[in-house]
């Protein structure tokens, strides 16, 4: 390994990480089990035990959060043909899909799989562009781009969890008496 790769392998080890948090936990505390079992196989539609269709906020978000992997895996795999980069990263989602379910901590959703992939290949595009418009400068850049952009994640993700704010609301229901229960799944 060469030491101008050391900073972009660690780099690309934290964007992991926060991403790995960030699917699997929704910048919660990782715990397991006790949430919801689903698979939901038909894309981008309301599924047949009522789990809805994709929000577009969410789409969204699924291809934003895969773009730098995307960019990571083209500078540090440049040699590497492009449909190999794209079968990984859609292994990776789908990897980390059927651990939601495993670990019973999200829903497993085919939508997911084909946006996050799609993501890196954006990802992938926007390397390649760079490349095309900056030449011998473009790796350099594209790191000093992983740097911010990761160091920005990081931050953002301290914030969150330092605020009071949660991703959504907790799952409580109360009875008519007053009595309360937290939990997951609380319609059964």
């Amino acid at each position: 390994m060469t030491p101008s790769r050391r900073p972009l392998i660690a780099l690309f080890g934290v964007y992991l990480a926060l991403l790995v948090w960030v699917v699997m936990w929704k910048l919660e505390w990782p715990s397991v089990g006790g949430g919801v079992r689903n698979v939901k196989l038909t894309p981008f539609v309301t599924a047949s035990n009522g789990d809805g269709a994709s929000q577009p906020m969410e789409v969204v978000g699924n291809l934003l959060l895969f773009v730098p992997l995307g960019i990571y895996l083209a500078l540090l795999a440049p040699k590497s043909p492009r449909w190999r980069l794209t079968l990984l990263a859609g292994s990776l989602s789908a990897g980390m899909e059927i651990a939601q379910y495993v670990l019973a901590v999200g829903r497993t959703d085919i939508t997911d799989v084909i946006v996050n992939t799609a993501g890196a290949v954006v990802g992938m595009g926007l390397v390649a562009l760079v490349q095309h418009g900056t030449g011998t400068r473009a790796r350099r850049l594209l790191t000093r781009a992983c740097l911010a952009g990761t160091a920005l994640a990081v931050a953002a993700c301290a914030t969150f969890v330092a605020l009071p704010i949660r991703y959504g609301p907790p799952d409580v229901r109360c009875d008519s008496q007053g009595s309360c229960r937290v939990g997951h799944d609380l319609d059964r």
